[in-house]
């Protein structure tokens, strides 16, 4: 009997502290803390060959959201996005998970998101993964998000790349050089260069590629923000690798892009 009692208890409890899809709250809102000062929702690609750059950028959240007393809600699927539950959040990062496998009721309510600017948003690398894949259709509107663009192709085996920045005006690139390379990183290429639709803050040097690759762009900006949207946004290619996570110049423009699109000011 006793044993029985034991088990409908720990059923009864699992039941009661399960939410679908959150996989970690962290930030503040914990024992002796103040209320967190923002929410933000992160929507991560989890396993795979991306799981090492998430895994670190997580941690590193983790640690800055608890140093700047705000919370990090982190979600494994979109399919169950509503406007309601979007509205909670003051900052979307789409941490590589790519623009399919949203159900109709969620794109309706991240398109309000964006549009009306009910947030802000940050993407990284998969996020611009546009076309047919895995038997999912283009997303069209978020091709135009991203600048009128469809993924082409990448260089599967990685290479070094300088990043040149174009935009230090900008407040997501304060504080960055002019030019830091980033290594093993999977450059990703499109059907034509999102300039003329976006406001580029940073390209990299395709002449710099190491090893050399043949698969270039001639005009490939890497960072950008699309300035038709009411949200504050910025998209950033590079996120394939967890050596992101240990580069100074990558780590500030990530953090400036929590403090601008957040719109609050981090320690």
């Amino acid at each position: 009997m006793r044993i029985m009692l034991t088990c409908i208890m720990l059923i009864f409890f699992t039941l009661l502290n399960f939410t679908p899809s959150v996989t970690k709250n962290t930030g503040g809102n914990q024992a002796g803390q103040q209320k967190p000062v923002f929410n933000v929702l992160v929507l991560t690609e989890r396993g795979g060959q991306h799981e090492g750059f998430v895994s670190s950028a997580l941690k590193w959240l983790e640690k800055i959201s608890v140093e700047n007393n705000f919370k990090v809600t982190v979600i494994n699927h979109a399919k169950g996005l509503t406007g309601d539950y979007l509205a909670r959040y003051k900052v979307f990062i789409q941490l590589d998970y790519p623009p399919y496998m949203w159900s109709d009721t969620s794109m309706t309510a991240f398109v309000k998101y964006i549009e009306k600017g009910k947030g802000g948003w940050i993407g990284f690398h998969h996020a611009t993964l546009l076309g047919e894949f895995d038997g999912y259709s283009m997303w069209k509107w978020f091709s135009g998000f991203m600048g009128d663009i469809r993924f082409e192709n990448y260089i599967a085996g990685k290479a070094e790349g300088k990043v040149i920045v174009e935009d230090s005006i900008h407040p997501v690139m304060k504080g960055v050089p002019v030019s830091f390379t980033v290594g093993e990183e999977e450059w990703y290429t499109y059907n034509k260069s999102p300039r003329p639709n976006v406001r580029v803050l940073a390209h990299v040097d395709e002449s710099t590629y190491k090893p050399a690759s043949g698969i270039k762009m001639g005009d490939h900006p890497v960072i950008w923000t699309n300035e038709k949207m009411k949200a504050r946004n910025v998209y950033i290619l590079m996120g394939h690798d967890a050596s992101l996570m240990r580069n100074d110049s990558y780590v500030r423009i990530f953090r400036n892009a929590i403090e601008w699109t957040s719109g609050h000011k981090l320690k």
